[in-house]
């Protein structure tokens, strides 16, 4: 078996990266068939997309001339540096073999090479095996621990728009003097800054389970790259914000919206200010952000978003919404 890190000649290869999106594709739909996973266009798009944030290595092993196994680490440069994040797949054919714990253990070698001391990685399991599925146990017995349950959720679409209303009638008592605008993909200048800084706050806040995390540095640089990596991607972000009469931004929620002929919307993050907690905003901007896209495409058939099982503001407001529990995401971890 041959471990290679691909690199950018290997990147901008279609057929090396083609391999690599099918191998991918084939590892995390098994027992899944009927899941959403991104399309070629998402998967290059953003593979091949530029973030100032983090460095990306992708790795490959190979049978001969057969790709095996793939996995990709991603590495914060601007907080958060002592974490690293992977993904890592065994193609159908070659499991059991110690292919991934040898491509494992080439990731740790990166990640402690570059002075990293924890290492965190996420698989997909269905409710009724999330204690003793294999996928858990390959975890466990390389040495990573259980630290997060995030629950995955799915809406079917389209909500009709009196449901939408409802929503809206019913947080507005109590948010009198805000007001929410929705952008798509760009966002006007003098309220980047803001919505920046309300990013990054998200990952401190949110129920993380064993890790803790500082506060992201998003800067309007980034988040301009982060907007060229989705129309890569062939979507378009839509994101809507609340504003209080001085027109401070306090809360956002963000879609991924396919332009092509995909038809699963990507609900990002959505967060509310911890000084204006209470007034039903995170409601109310994921309502008028929904609005809005189903406004641009009424062919949408779904919409998937995860969060921590422990996470009950959020949790209460996607079952108000109607989103349906399908699976869950187990987030491991290991220290170095």
């Amino acid at each position: 078996m041959d471990i290679r890190e691909l690199d950018e000649a290997a990147l901008a290869d279609d057929a090396v990266m083609r391999d690599y999106y099918d191998l991918c594709r084939r590892a995390e739909l098994l027992g899944r068939e009927d899941a959403p996973f991104w399309s070629w266009e998402e998967c290059i798009g953003a593979y091949r997309s530029a973030d100032s944030g983090e460095r990306q290595q992708l790795f490959a092993a190979y049978d001969g001339p057969r790709m095996i196994s793939i996995a990709a680490l991603w590495s914060p440069l601007l907080d958060n540096t002592e974490k690293a994040y992977f993904k890592l797949d065994v193609d159908l054919p070659d499991r059991r073999r110690g292919v991934g714990s040898a491509l494992l253990e080439r990731i740790e070698e990166v990640a402690k090479a570059d002075d990293r001391r924890l290492v965190m990685a996420d698989s997909m399991l269905p409710f009724a095996e999330r204690e003793t599925h294999g996928y858990r146990g390959f975890a466990e017995a390389c040495g990573f621990e259980l630290s997060n349950y995030e629950v995955v959720r799915h809406l079917a679409l389209p909500v009709p728009d009196e449901t939408v209303q409802s929503w809206l009638d019913e947080a507005a008592p109590h948010h009198e003097g805000y007001t929410f605008e929705t952008f798509v993909d760009e966002v006007p200048e003098e309220l980047v800054g803001q919505l920046c800084t309300l990013l990054g706050q998200l990952a401190v806040d949110a129920p993380t389970g064993a890790v803790d995390f500082d506060e992201e540095v998003m800067t309007p640089e980034r988040f301009a790259e982060m907007i060229q990596s989705v129309r890569a991607m062939g979507r378009a972000r839509y994101e809507t914000v609340a504003l209080t009469p001085d027109r401070e931004v306090v809360a956002q929620s963000t879609l991924a919206v396919p332009l092509s002929d995909s038809t699963t919307v990507y609900q990002w993050g959505t967060f509310v200010h911890r000084e204006h907690r209470g007034h039903k905003l995170g409601l109310a901007t994921k309502a008028v952000n929904l609005r809005a896209v189903q406004a641009f495409r009424d062919d949408l058939t779904l919409v998937t978003t995860q969060n921590a099982e422990t996470n009950g503001f959020m949790v209460s407001i996607n079952e108000r919404m109607g989103f349906r529990p399908v699976e869950v995401a187990a987030e491991f971890v290991k220290r170095l």
